[in-house]
């Protein structure tokens, strides 16, 4: 439902788990991007839902995937994105001129004939289903600003970070299914907000390796917590404290975002049950791990999940 981030936690529990068991990349950018849903941290387009969302989401998804590989410089090697976008050879490794070639590509699906297979593959669905740019215009900015912002001073800074790296995603799973509301937006954003804030605690020490903190400065100082603690191999005491605090936080965003299920019927109750549970099931295995994250991800198992489910459907919890 969220910001597509593969091979990491498991959030859902209905996917792989570890960031290492990346797919093999292909000479074909579209099917090397795609076959990505296998490794994401919730489930793309699953086998229960009618086949024409299944298709529009998979299309949805290879482009909010493609956004987040130029990002985070995991495209395939060999610059073939790259060329497909029109950058130069030279200029194949420069993301935020990757991110304008995108951008400006995207345009295109919109007015005109988009270059790149994922944007060409994107088209009818944006058409279908009568999507808006803005969304699509949000991912590229959230990877952006990735780009260049490594710290947020604030917890509202970090949700307006959210409002363009996750909420957007939401957005468009209830506009290909046709069941936009100004309120289920408003609770598919809380839901949203809530695992983005998840993944950012399961990959504190993942995020620190690539020079990236979204734990709020004002939060750290809060608990006496220095970028140096977030460095060691297990956490303190103080850590431990700082990753509980913001785990709350989580759980009250998808309290308030959980309604958005029973406002819904059918398959996508189940889906939207899904992301919800998953999120409640990877703060169930944080507190587990008595909120040390920095060995890697506490890992739930699937019973965990299945009750989180069950408590979604019943509106409990």
């Amino acid at each position: 439902m969220c910001r597509p981030r593969p091979g990491q936690r498991a959030v859902t529990g209905t996917t792989a788990g570890v960031r290492a068991a990346r797919p093999a990349h292909t000479d074909d950018p579209e099917r090397g991007t795609l076959a990505k849903a296998t490794d994401e941290n919730f489930p793309v387009a699953p086998f229960f839902l009618p086949r024409a969302w299944r298709d529009d989401l998979m299309a949805v998804y290879g482009y909010a995937r493609l956004v987040d590989d130029i990002g985070d410089g995991d495209l395939a090697p060999g610059g073939a994105d790259a060329r497909l976008l029109g950058v130069t050879p030279e200029r194949a490794d420069d993301r935020l001129a990757l991110l304008d070639a995108l951008e400006a590509d995207l345009r295109r699906v919109f007015d005109g004939t988009p270059r790149h297979p994922l944007l060409l593959r994107l088209q009818p669905t944006v058409r279908r289903r009568r999507l808006t740019p803005e969304p699509f215009l949000a991912l590229v900015a959230a990877n952006r600003q990735d780009q260049l912002v490594s710290r947020y001073e604030t917890y509202d800074d970090l949700l307006a970070y959210c409002e363009l790296s996750a909420n957007p995603v939401g957005r468009l799973v209830l506009a290909v299914t046709g069941t936009t509301t100004p309120e289920r937006v408003r609770r598919s954003d809380a839901i949203c907000t809530a695992l983005q804030i998840v993944e950012h605690l399961q990959d504190v020490t993942e995020d620190l390796g690539r020079d990236r903190i979204y734990l709020p400065a004002t939060d750290m100082k809060r608990f006496h917590v220095t970028e140096a603690d977030l460095s060691a191999k297990t956490a303190s005491a103080s850590v431990r404290a700082l990753i509980a605090y913001e785990a709350q936080r989580a759980r009250d965003l998808l309290n308030e975002g959980a309604p958005l299920v029973g406002s819904v019927h059918g398959r996508l109750k189940l889906l939207l049950a899904g992301f919800v549970a998953g999120g409640r099931a990877a703060l169930g295995a944080i507190a587990a791990a008595d909120h040390d994250v920095l060995p890697g991800p506490p890992r739930h198992g699937k019973l965990r999940l299945l009750r989180e489910v069950g408590t979604t459907l019943r509106g409990e919890g």
